[in-house]
């Protein structure tokens, strides 16, 4: 890896492309899927298919990619990814058909469970524990954040004055130059004590566990949570799951070594991660739907009623590595927690009138200062104390529990909405002020996750002391 200042700077560049390439792709496809409806022919059932072949192969092969950073080379990896993401963009732009696009989108979501992982890695071991890679995680964090704010105005902006195909097209140019920098800026790096070998069972039950288990989440909705096929979904991600920790605690050379999770401060910083992504990710959504069908906001209007949002978390990462430095990784953490958790108690009181600046701003200001302070020290803590040659295997799981605390908070939060919905409507007959109290009882749950995600960093989490550079 790059040894010098100005090298190590280069890198952070480099990955922080990739990063708001994967941010933007999340954000921006979302508010082009009315037009991909039409131009397409997309029946309503079909559609969610390009948001789910996308969760699935992202959640289902993160852990995998991570590993195979530190097996393989993460350099080697994130090319991959890198590459396997573009070309995948490119067709999906092109596709002239549903089940083009929806193919591209799992290939999509496969590279960047590739990349992604393989980023961190290389981000974390090219910048020294403490000061130096808070910084880093701090500037890396910002660009998601800028990503997800352009994303939504991107997609409006391209979707209404060019076609939906060039919200696929913009990760082309990107994913072209970052692939040329790779290997002009980044060095081979691998876990050099085994063989390039990989734990074959391990990786079969373990992507298997996870695709199934996103599936079952992406499909209850729908189907129901005590439908015969649910159920069997969830039975067999846990039994792929169970064989899974039977493989590794047998295997010589196992996909993941169980005794990483003797950290208690990794495994709170997991479990911290997936709550504070069922937390945010949810509030995204719910609240994408009530500018939409209560307020009647257009996609445009709904991006830039987010844009306080994303600054507040641009304002948030250059404060964050400061606060780290003055009261340490857990403290600061918890301060983020908290006030991801006033922000959605916040915004439990919109209202069918909703006013933007009493009931919406404060309260996604909130939530985006906290966001940010809470993903930067949740990185820190889950990657804090692990050797270089099993980084990637750290990035993966991090980013496994934070894709799954996602899709599990998604699946709680729109079951409560839909619930307390159908039981107002039945009172009151007012289907907009019914659609409010479910979208509030949503967002209650969610500042219910943020408050466990507080005890939990509060009782399991081990404060970090941040070295000083030399």
């Amino acid at each position: 890896m790059p040894t010098t200042d100005s090298g190590r700077w280069l890198v952070l560049s480099l990955l922080c492309a990739s990063q708001f390439m994967v941010v933007l792709d999340f954000s921006i496809v979302n508010v082009a899927l009315p037009a991909m409806e039409n131009d397409l022919g997309f029946s309503q059932q079909n559609l969610q298919w390009v948001i789910s072949a996308y969760a699935l192969t992202f959640g289902g092969f993160l852990l995998l990619g991570g590993r195979a950073a530190d097996l393989f080379g993460r350099r080697r990896v994130f090319m991959a990814g890198l590459s396997l993401f573009t070309l995948a963009s490119l067709v999906g732009g092109l596709a002239e058909s549903q089940w083009v696009l929806i193919a591209a989108r799992g290939f999509q979501g496969l590279g960047g469970a590739i990349l992604d992982p393989a980023a961190l890695s290389i981000l974390t071991t090219t910048f020294t524990e403490g000061q130096e890679r808070n910084r880093a995680l701090s500037i890396w964090g910002a660009m998601g954040a800028v990503a997800f704010a352009l994303g939504v105005l991107l997609g409006g902006v391209l979707t209404d004055g060019i076609s939906w195909r060039w919200v696929m097209f913009v990760n082309v140019p990107v994913g072209i130059a970052a692939v040329a920098l790779s290997p002009v800026l980044l060095r081979e790096s691998r876990k050099q004590t085994l063989t390039q070998q990989i734990d074959l069972a391990g990786a079969v039950t373990v992507t298997g566990g996870l695709v199934l288990l996103v599936y079952a989440l992406v499909q209850a909705p729908e189907a129901g949570w005590f439908a015969a096929t649910t159920v069997l979904l969830f039975g067999g991600s846990i039994v792929f799951l169970a064989l899974f920790v039977w493989v590794e605690e047998r295997s010589p050379a196992p996909l993941v070594p169980l005794m990483i999770f003797r950290s208690s401060t990794l495994t709170g910083a997991n479990l911290v991660g997936a709550l504070l992504s069922a937390a945010v990710a949810s509030m995204v959504y719910i609240l994408t739907l009530y500018m939409q069908q209560v307020l009647g906001y257009t996609a445009l209007q709904t991006g830039m009623a987010f844009l306080p949002h994303a600054l507040a978390a641009m304002v948030a990462a250059p404060l964050t590595s400061r606060l780290i430095k003055r009261i340490g990784v857990k403290s600061t953490m918890v301060s983020g927690m908290v006030a991801v958790m006033v922000g959605l108690l916040l915004l439990t009181h919109i209202s069918v009138q909703g006013n933007f600046v009493r009931e919406l701003l404060p309260g996604t200001v909130f939530v985006g200062f906290g966001i940010m302070i809470g993903i930067v020290t949740v990185t820190i803590a889950a990657t804090a104390g692990v050797a270089d040659s099993e980084q990637g295997l750290a990035s993966g799981l991090l980013n496994t529990a934070q894709q799954m605390g996602s899709a599990v908070g998604l699946a709680i939060l729109v079951a409560v909405a839909t619930a307390r919905t159908q039981a107002i409507a039945a009172t009151t007959g007012n289907l907009l002020i019914a659609t409010t109290r479910g979208f509030q009882a949503a967002l209650a749950v969610g500042a219910g996750f943020a408050a466990i995600g507080i005890i939990v960093a509060l009782l399991v989490i081990r404060e970090q002391k941040s070295p000083r550079l030399r």
